[in-house]
């Protein structure tokens, strides 16, 4: 994994105050509710989405950033194409399902997919986000799709995506394929001689906030050499640790440094075969995507969630749990355990 910092020493406290005041505080919910809805009250850090009862946790993210994400996918879960389309940029454009390999390099043939894809949509599918972190530069974009739009489960997955003047210029979509279905998964992935090795994350550079870099490149070195004391105080006193495939979730910089001390060998963001593919966000909410090669799993990406002072709050990690054993997954929740 590259372990080389980037230059400086992060992004002041008074900046991440101030970016961190913007997302929590201006979310601006009164304009992004849908016409007859309720007021935003009670939803501080949060806003509704159309049709679906939930609050989208937006405390990490500017507010134009939500009311972008927001819109595409309300577009998206009317199931028109064009109306989809126009949120992304021409040239250059990439579109990837980690997962499954599948993938689009140019506007024509995402819009001649999604002008199949949508009209068997069952006539109450949505494609919805839950949590957002982030800023209109680039984003880590919590959402679900629900069952029947591409397959007979919800797929709950995390985005990343970088923009380029309110157009996406290139989304990379990672979830579990346990939790859609081994079976499922499989009948649905591209051969392995067809799935692609360039992600194309240098068509949009590294755009991302200086702090989100220094905290990543610092979590990830520790994690590369094994480390869980030095990844431990990466961490805020209150700190979750969340990896959803593995199904583990701890709380605190000791037993978060104890857990990945203990389960070096095993979680695949860890050990010396890992790299640091892409960084994206803002000073407070963002994230990396990572490669390995010494692991079943060969990707995934880990989202971050940062205080004012640049220590993470919350860690979760998504991979695809469908490419490791039943005993691998048992062992991940075996290291979890506090003696």
């Amino acid at each position: 994994m590259e372990t080389s910092r980037p230059a400086g020493n992060g992004t002041s406290r008074r900046t991440l105050f101030r970016q961190a005041t913007l997302a929590g505080a201006g979310i601006a919910a009164a304009t992004l509710l849908p016409a007859g809805s309720a007021s935003a009250a009670g939803t501080r850090d949060g806003l509704t989405f159309p049709g679906v009862d939930i609050v989208i946790d937006a405390s990490h993210a500017t507010e134009d950033v939500v009311v972008l994400v927001r819109e595409y996918l309300t577009r998206k879960s009317a199931h028109s194409p064009d109306a989809t389309m126009s949120f992304f940029w021409r040239d250059p454009l990439t579109y990837i399902d980690a997962v499954l390999g599948w993938s689009w390099y140019d506007w024509d043939s995402l819009r001649t997919s999604l002008g199949q894809f949508m009209p068997n949509w069952p006539k109450d599918g949505k494609s919805y986000p839950t949590r957002i972190l982030g800023d209109a530069t680039s984003a880590l974009v919590f959402f679900t799709d629900t069952a029947g739009l591409f397959g007979p489960s919800e797929i709950r997955t995390v985005g990343v995506i970088n923009f380029d003047d309110r157009k996406i210029t290139r989304q990379i979509d990672y979830w579990d394929g346990r939790h859609f279905g081994i079976s499922d998964t499989l009948g649905l992935k591209v051969s392995s001689d067809k799935f692609p090795t360039d992600f194309r994350e240098s068509t949009v550079g590294e755009t991302a906030a200086l702090g989100m870099k220094n905290v990543t490149y610092q979590l990830a070195g520790a994690l590369r050499d094994g480390d869980g004391a030095r990844a431990a105080q990466l961490f805020a006193p209150g700190a979750i640790f969340e990896d959803v495939p593995a199904h583990v979730q701890l709380v605190g910089p000791r037993s978060i440094g104890s857990y990945l001390a203990n389960a070096i060998s095993l979680l695949p963001y860890t050990g010396r075969g890992t790299v640091v593919r892409h960084v994206v966000g803002g000073a407070v909410g963002g994230g990396y995507e990572w490669t390995s090669a010494d692991n079943p799993v060969p990707r995934g990406v880990v989202a971050l969630e940062l205080d004012l002072w640049g220590k993470i709050t919350r860690l979760t990690a998504m991979w695809d749990g469908s490419l490791v054993d039943d005993s691998a997954l048992i062992s991940l929740g075996q290291k979890a355990v506090e003696r």
